[in-house]
């Protein structure tokens, strides 16, 4: 297993700065626990044996350990012992120990404790039902009710849920906890006030969820049962749950919880496992995503959550989703749009208008709520309505309801302008008749409704005409989704991986999702999110367990990557296909997968970079039906994504353009005929596009291979970028995010450093550095050298540091691992023939940043290198060195390098 190799490190993530250089806190960076390593020892991971032998593998390490520690120095949090990861999680009083713990005999690698952010929901509550609903739209989807039909409903198969527990009480869902039950099992691994870093868990044997909503959610839209008060249908509803509580009612929680859930649904023999929740990485390698794919590869389904960082572009992969076997899930929006809320007007022809809540909105009770109309502008194209405050001569707005235009500033602002005219209801009409959930922050009573309904009540309202509103609590509607129903959510995370592995793998759907929620919360509820996209494929997974037999749980991303449909970037019929990078291989197919008779395999060709180019593969086709068959084979490009900007290193961000200018694709078969049995394999030969295209966007170029007889239509699924990933820039040397090029030297205020400079290390006059990736790296390296020191070919150039300061928060602290190897005689590059003084610190594996609310990393430089051994006085320079994609690590020029201004050292 791969580790970071860290010091002692600071870590600032900061917002998108207004001013150049003057940035606000952001939560968007990752975040550390900075006195906890989850330790991996040397000894194999165990399989059945007894529990002696974990015993005394635990009291091995423990004893080597307090050779070194005292025993109240450190605290052990967790200890694993499985067949996919023997170790525990150890807590320090003193960061500096963790390199003791890396030295400890019988440990192979010490990993970072990362934080994860309980995962945001925004809930609708749907209130009651006007009358019993049809049929459940997201199984229709996927074709599960055909499932569902033939008699199959996922009985006898049991799915893990790794969330914030379930309202186990909510009828829906069985209505109890325990043997016999719908949800049979599960642990709390964290009690209700569990925050990491701040308050400890407090584990139990009951993993009820009446406070987050978020995990009872995931549980519905697998099992719930159907004929409920909305029809919600679960995936697999016949399947036994087991959920294991790793969120508490405060939200957080760190790796070391996951990992000790992970192995306890491997442990307890869940046939699926599934975890809605994540972080930004985009590599295969963290700790987490590491460990989960273990799991799947010894044959467990492992479903986890693509992301939701689409509108930050491509290559910004979530963890643990990029594990290597694990099947990550994107999002496609529901073809439905509600159940909604509708506003009622005494307009003929007009109404009633379906709305979207703000948070935590709960409907307006429109038996004291009948209202006249007023509108904050008479034009239709304003683009900052109610944005400041209301003009003078606005009437008081209390017996309004208050029209308003989206655009020019935030939900919440515009529903403040209001309140401060004395009114209470607020609608917003849309720029367009797309839905989304609107974030009106705490205010009550405030809607989000489509441009032509809002359009619809402007006009009348400027013709004078008399008319009321009203919220009627009761009733819902549930318009078609015209706009993006079917469509990849514009929310959906979009990769390939750094190490370019083939990210998400397949998509179900996720956008606008109505399943069941806390019966103290309101029982129902319609989320957002690749969360809701997991437990759907979740549930499609074990409904061909049930079909096919557990030992198809190894190939369950082929059978439905392979089966899974085309998903088009628009509704337009002339739409190129969605980029796979977006989409995966498409919308999973639930009653192809469990009813086709052809196989194909594999169900994706990673074709990689073009330094490192894979261009002959084999497909393998074998009818498994009682019939001959013939089958035809094509090329079907999706479209082409441009990553970065024409003449920038900043990505696009979301939605990504597509271009038509797909790989060339040659096949060594484009017919062949089969007996029942009989299998053939075609050669496909994939070549960059020769025109059409600049490298330096760095293209992704995607497709699929169709396999196609009658009645079954199969896709093996490529993804490949039309660039050599090495000659990406890695470190954001423009001013265009942050006002200046980094990497710099900065002080504790932010200022930066741009001549020598002597700090006093007192009362935190300190240097740190800051840095801003473009792209990923798989290694960050910081060393001290000489004030006289100089690169032959220096990699990075920088020009004189302006004026500046970086003004953030400083959270101090182990952030990385630490690399336990010996460093002797470890490379004989040319990278290691570089003249250094001793290691600051590194980080391996590390992201690019974002342009939202991700903007920059720091570490601080102390009078200690990273294992410990004090600095001699001095005056010195830092030697910044970052590892490009696919580079060399023994390759000194594979790196971008950086030397900083001289600063110095004091005697203690």
């Amino acid at each position: 297993m791969r580790t970071f190799t860290a010091g002692a490190f600071a870590l600032a993530a900061l917002a998108t700065p207004s001013f150049a250089l003057r940035l606000k806190s952001s939560t968007g960076g990752p975040k550390y626990d900075n006195n906890k390593v989850i330790v991996e020892y040397t000894t194999d991971p165990i399989s059945s044996r007894s529990s002696d032998v974990a015993s005394n593998i635990h009291a091995r390490f423990l004893e080597n350990l307090e050779r070194r520690l005292p025993r109240d120095a450190f605290k052990v949090k967790q200890e694993y012992s499985s067949s996919v990861f023997n170790g525990a999680a150890i807590e320090v009083t003193d960061v500096q120990d963790l390199k003791t713990i890396a030295t400890t005999p019988g440990v192979k690698s010490v990993h970072p404790v990362r934080i994860y952010e309980a995962p945001r929901v925004t809930a609708h509550d749907v209130g009651s039902a006007q009358k019993k609903p049809g049929q459940y739209l997201p199984i229709l989807m996927t074709g599960v009710d055909k499932v569902h039909a033939a008699g199959n409903k996922g009985k006898g198969i049991k799915i893990g849920i790794i969330d914030t527990g379930v309202d186990y009480s909510h009828p829906a869902l069985g209505g109890g906890f325990g043997p016999g039950f719908k949800v049979a099992g599960g642990y709390d691994f964290v009690g209700d006030n569990y925050n990491p870093g701040v308050s400890p868990a407090v584990p139990d044997r009951d993993p009820m969820d009446n406070c987050a909503g978020h995990g009872t959610h995931v549980a519905g839209i697998i099992g719930a049962n159907p004929n409920n008060e909305y029809n919600v249908t679960g995936v697999a509803y016949e399947a036994s749950l087991f959920c294991y509580r790793v969120f508490s009612c405060l939200g957080g929680t760190d790796d070391s919880i996951l990992m000790a859930a992970l192995i306890a649904a491997d442990k307890e023999g869940n046939d699926v496992i599934n975890l809605s929740l994540g972080a930004t990485n985009g590599w295969t390698s963290e700790s987490l995503s590491v460990v989960a794919s273990r799991i799947a590869a010894k044959g467990r389904v492992v479903a986890i959550a693509a992301g939701n960082e689409g509108a930050s572009g491509a290559f910004y992969g979530s963890a643990p989703a990029a594990g290597k076997d694990v099947i990550a899930v994107a999002s496609v929006d529901n073809i439905g749009l509600g159940p909604l809320f509708t506003i009622t007007t005494t307009l003929s022809g007009v109404g009633p208008i379906p709305y979207r809540f703000g948070e935590d909105f709960r409907p307006i009770d429109g038996a004291n709520a009948k209202l006249p109309i007023y509108a904050t502008s008479h034009d239709s194209s304003i683009t900052n309505d109610a944005c400041t405050t209301l003009p003078a001569n606005t009437p008081n707005l209390a017996g309004y309801a208050t029209l308003v235009r989206r655009g020019g500033c935030t939900f919440a602002v515009k529903a403040s302008n209001v309140a401060a005219a004395g009114g209470k209801y607020v609608i917003v009409y849309n720029t367009d008749d797309q839905f989304f959930t609107p974030s009106f922050g705490t205010y009550q009573y405030a809607v989000l409704i489509r441009q032509t309904d809002g359009l619809a009540l402007l006009a009348a309202y400027l013709k004078n005409t008399k008319f009321t509103v009203s919220f009627p609590k009761d009733g819902t509607v549930s318009p078609a989704n015209t706009q993006t129903g079917g469509l990849a959510s514009s929310f959906s995370t979009v990769g390939p991986t750094f190490d370019m592995f083939f990210k998400p793998a397949l998509a179900t759907p996720g956008g606008g999702i109505l399943s069941t929620w806390p019966t103290n919360m309101g029982s129902y509820a319609i989320l957002d999110g690749t969360s809701m996209a997991t437990p759907h494929l979740a549930g499609i997974s074990a409904l061909i367990l049930k079909a096919k037999g557990r030992g198809v749980a190894k190939n369950m991303r082929t059978i439905l990557q392979t089966t899974s449909a085309l998903i088009p970037q628009t509704l337009a019929d002339n739409s190129l296909p969605q980029s796979l990078a977006k989409s995966g291989s498409g919308l999973a197919n639930a009653f192809a997968a469990f009813s086709y008779q052809t196989t194909v395999s594999p169900g994706e060709l990673l074709l990689n970079d073009t330094a490192h180019w894979v261009k002959q593969h084999t497909i393998k086709i074998v009818n498994t039906s009682k019939k001959k068959r013939t089958y035809k084979f094509k090329h079907v490009p999706a479209g082409t994504m441009l990553t970065f900007h024409d003449g920038s290193i900043q990505p696009v961000l979301g939605p990504v353009p597509l271009v038509n200018a797909p790989a060339q694709v040659k096949l060594s078969k484009t017919t062949y005929t089969l007996n029942p049995g009989q299998s053939t394999s075609v050669g496909v030969t994939i070549t960059p596009p020769s025109s059409g295209i600049s490298a330096v966007q760095v293209p992704i170029l995607s497709g699929h291979i169709e396999v196609a007889t009658s009645g079954e239509t199969l896709r093996v699924s490529y993804l490949g970028v039309a660039q050599d990933l090495r000659k990406v820039q890695v470190t954001d040397n423009t001013p265009e995010v942050l006002g200046i090029a980094t990497p710099v030297i900065i002080d504790q205020a932010g200022n930066v450093q741009s001549e020598p400079h002597n700090y006093t290390f007192v009362n935190g006059d300190a240097p740190f550095v800051a840095f801003r990736n473009a792209f990923g790296t798989a290694k960050i390296a910081f060393d001290l050298v000489t004030k006289d020191f100089q690169l032959a070919k220096p990699h990075v150039k920088r020009d004189p540091a302006p004026e500046a300061s970086i003004k953030g928060d400083w959270l101090p602290g182990a952030v990385g691992g630490i690399n336990t190897a010996s460093k002797s005689g470890q490379s004989q590059g040319t990278y290691s023939r570089v003249n250094t003084l001793g290691k600051l610190g590194a980080f391996q594996y590390w992201r690019r940043h974002n342009m939202i609310d991700d903007t920059f990393d720091t570490m601080p430089i102390t009078k200690v290198f990273a294992n410990g051994t004090a600095i001699t006085p001095g005056q010195y320079k830092v030697l910044g060195r970052f590892l490009k994609v696919g580079g060399d690590p023994a390759n000194q020029d594979h790196y971008e390098s950086w030397i900083s201004p001289v600063f110095g050292i004091p005697a203690s």
